[in-house]
């Protein structure tokens, strides 16, 4: 498949599409906590896979780290644009408050509060240290295939876990000594930003082979 997908086959892409898109959906709902926003991680990657497939290694074996550092690249990209918004609207004079219709769904959800509170945890840890966390623990790459996906050596992503693993466990017990001592329900002292409300899990279907309508027409290489 590779060396098709390297020359143009879309039936390639069509089949690469069927067996990683909903691993890519799952860690881009982790990551994003939204929905809409996991869809579009999931089409912007395949199309980014197709517009570069030529840069792809002629060896190797799945292309699953390959795509999964596509989305984390996109996220990346996608949380500093973000940032900058968020930036620029902090300047405009508040003209009101606009109410958010979606706080009175997440509330159904039954364990949004779990994802919720994990959010609030990954944030505070190191860009770098939360991208290897989410792509060995939510996304499953073993150490090896998390180097190739972050183009990173693997003694480096052993390092980051590491941390990131004792930080989280340190940011938990926290979590844990303040929710007694306040008597309230662990995940609710510190609601997410606005743009990350957690969608329950598990997630729901992503729909088949959305992306290759939105390729450029093109002929086989």
């Amino acid at each position: 498949m590779r060396n098709r997908f390297r020359r143009g086959d879309r039936d390639a892409l069509g089949e690469l599409y069927d067996e990683h898109a909903q691993v890519l959906y799952r860690y881009a709902l982790r990551v994003t906590g939204d929905w809409a926003g996991a869809e579009d991680v999931v089409s912007a990657t395949f199309l980014e896979a197709w517009r570069s497939r030529e840069k792809l290694r002629p060896d190797g074996d799945s292309l699953r780290p390959w795509l999964l550092g596509i989305a984390t690249n996109i996220m990346r990209r996608n949380a500093r644009a973000r940032r900058r918004r968020e930036i620029a609207l902090a300047r405009v004079p508040e003209r009101g408050s606009i109410p958010d219709f979606a706080d009175d769904l997440v509330t159904h959800l039954a364990d949004s509060e779990q994802l919720r509170a994990a959010h609030a945890a990954l944030a505070r840890l190191r860009r770098r240290d939360r991208e290897v966390f989410t792509l060995v623990v939510w996304a499953g790459l073993d150490y090896a295939a998390a180097a190739e996906a972050l183009g990173v050596p693997v003694g480096t992503v052993r390092s980051r876990l590491s941390r990131a693993r004792t930080r989280l466990r340190e940011l938990t017990g926290a979590e844990a000594r303040a929710t007694h001592a306040q008597g309230t329900p662990a995940g609710t002292e510190r609601p997410p930003a606005a743009g990350n409300r957690a969608p329950a899990t598990p997630a729901k279907p992503l729909p088949g082979r959305t992306v290759a309508p939105l390729l450029p027409q093109e002929n086989h290489r």
